[in-house]
């Protein structure tokens, strides 16, 4: 306490807390070592299931709803559940498009690899092969995939156009549309190539068509 404190009679805050709020002594319970609870206690319990203490507990088949392939959100056109499950026509034109480019772009790489290969004299210098094996697989690659993508392109589109239309996913339609794939892709070389192409993707679709349905 101050002299001023002294003089106005002003208390401390310390002095008056303890005149307005007496103390309680804390007395500390002793510890006893047979109270107390081990693991054990409810490991051994007949309601806790121990696989429950997994990362990856409760991660069930409701739990991952967002990984499974809904049977309601596949497309409900007779034909269309194959050992490929269609969810429409956007389905089909992104993974069928980009599927036979893939798959083309690799054919065109062996292709132009084998050339290049073939080419380049047989006492040639390493980089001169390279050079020879790399411009054989940019040329053939590339080629063979875009011509492929843009077939497997305007085939899926009237592939899913012509199964709207009729009600129904068969053969037939997809040899319709391998045809007039073909016929639309080498339109502009004339009545002859025209042909050869129709007949040649409409073969391959109907034997794609037919293998799809033969491991169902």
């Amino acid at each position: 306490m101050s002299w001023w404190d002294t003089i106005t009679g002003r208390k401390t805050k310390s002095s008056a807390t303890s005149a307005a709020e007496p103390h309680d002594t804390f007395i500390s319970t002793p510890f006893d070592p047979n109270s107390a609870v081990g693991v054990s206690s409810f490991l051994n319990t007949p309601e806790f299931d121990p696989s429950s203490l997994h990362p990856l507990a409760g991660l069930d088949d409701d739990g991952l709803e967002y990984l499974k392939l809904d049977d309601e959100a596949l497309s409900d056109l007779p034909g269309a559940h194959s050992v490929l499950p269609s969810r429409g026509w956007s389905d089909d034109l992104c993974y069928g498009t980009g599927t036979t480019y893939l798959a083309a772009l690799s054919v065109g790489g062996a292709w132009g690899f084998v050339e290049g290969v073939n080419r380049s004299p047989p006492g040639a210098p390493p980089k001169l092969k390279l050079n020879s094996i790399l411009n054989g697989m940019t040329r053939r690659g590339p080629f063979l995939g875009n011509s492929a993508g843009v077939i497997a392109l305007v085939y899926n589109g009237i592939n899913s156009t012509i199964g709207h239309v009729r009600g129904k996913h068969d053969t037939a339609n997809s040899i319709v549309a391998g045809a007039l794939s073909g016929a639309i892709f080498k339109s502009t070389r004339g009545v002859r190539p025209m042909l050869i192409a129709s007949g040649i993707t409409g073969g391959v679709a109907g034997i794609w068509a037919v293998s799809r349905k033969a491991f169902l």
